[in-house]
């Protein structure tokens, strides 16, 4: 009895494999990319700079580079999420 999970050459349908692991495999990678994309970006742009452009003058480094960080972090969880998504064999009817 050899079922499809045992069988080398076989990988695990997405079913089998859990959540939660799933959901890191998306947040872990684009985690990363997030934190080096803020790193790379506020080395070219100073946040203050960026704060008077945007009319919020009284807004500290810290507090920019944290929204910052969560704009990049958003934009690699999508992308993360949706190459996921489109790794997905089409249905054929």
């Amino acid at each position: 009895m050899n079922s499809a999970k045992n069988s080398p050459g076989r990988t695990p349908s997405a079913r089998s494999i859990p959540v939660i692991q799933r959901v890191i495999a998306i947040l872990w990678p684009s985690f990363l990319v997030a934190g080096l994309a803020t790193a790379v970006f506020f080395t070219v742009f100073d946040p203050l700079d960026l704060a008077a452009l945007i009319n919020r003058p009284d807004s500290s480094r810290t507090g920019i580079y944290s929204v910052g960080f969560f704009l990049f972090w958003i934009l690699t969880v999508t992308s993360c999420a949706l190459s996921c998504y489109f790794q997905r064999p089409c249905q054929r009817d």
